[in-house]
């Protein structure tokens, strides 16, 4: 197996996405690294139509075409919420869930449709998934995916996270991942366990 391609420290890369709160959460990660990020949206990047059926296929479509357009490597996520009584719905179309007839995202409207489609089912198990995948504009990938498994609440609580996150405890929890301190959800979200797994292979080392 070959090796993993690594970012030096200083290096520049493109957050590939257009939602506020993942930019915040990637970006607050890379920080300790010395990576220098750019966000797709303040570059103008287009966002690439998401064709592919499982979250790192997703993920590749989105680094690939921002590290294409910037010339630059690109890191992005594809991430969504998964309810077990829905046979792992919304899952890869967590944010069609919540798409509204003007183009626009509705996620409160979203867990409503979640909550009315699982509430006559006895199993309340659902998880987070996170794929983040890296890609130079040579076309090189790497890719890592990541789970936090918990069940999901009525009514949503807290107004510290985002998208799905006010629906959604962790296990071993007692707070959804939009009332707990943002530097905890860091630590134990699915989007903190795949990148654990990315900076351990292409991360700068010390």
């Amino acid at each position: 197996m070959s090796a993993h391609r690594r970012l030096d420290r200083g290096e520049r890369i493109v957050i590939a996405t257009h939602n506020a709160g993942k930019l915040r959460e990637v970006a607050a990660l890379l920080a300790p690294f010395g990576i220098e990020t750019v966000s797709a949206g303040a570059l103008n990047l287009p966002e690439p139509a998401e064709t592919e059926d499982s979250f790192l296929g997703n993920a590749g479509i989105k680094a690939l075409a921002a590290a294409r357009a910037a010339g630059l490597p690109a890191l992005a996520d594809d991430s969504g919420f998964s309810v077990a009584s829905l046979a792992g719905a919304p899952g890869v179309r967590t944010a069609d869930w919540a798409m509204q007839p003007d183009g626009t995202r509705d996620y409160a409207e979203a867990m409503r449709k979640v909550m009315e489609a699982a509430q006559e089912f006895e199993d309340r198990s659902a998880w987070f998934s996170c794929a983040l995948v890296l890609a130079w504009p040579d076309g090189h990938i790497e890719g890592f995916e990541g789970r936090a498994m918990g069940h999901w609440v009525w009514p949503p609580r807290g107004a510290k996270g985002f998208g799905y996150d006010p629906m959604f405890v962790p296990d071993g929890g007692a707070e959804t991942f939009s009332e707990m301190d943002p530097a905890e959800k860091h630590r134990i979200s699915h989007r903190a366990r795949a990148f654990a797994l990315l900076s351990a292979a292409c991360l700068p080392r010390g």
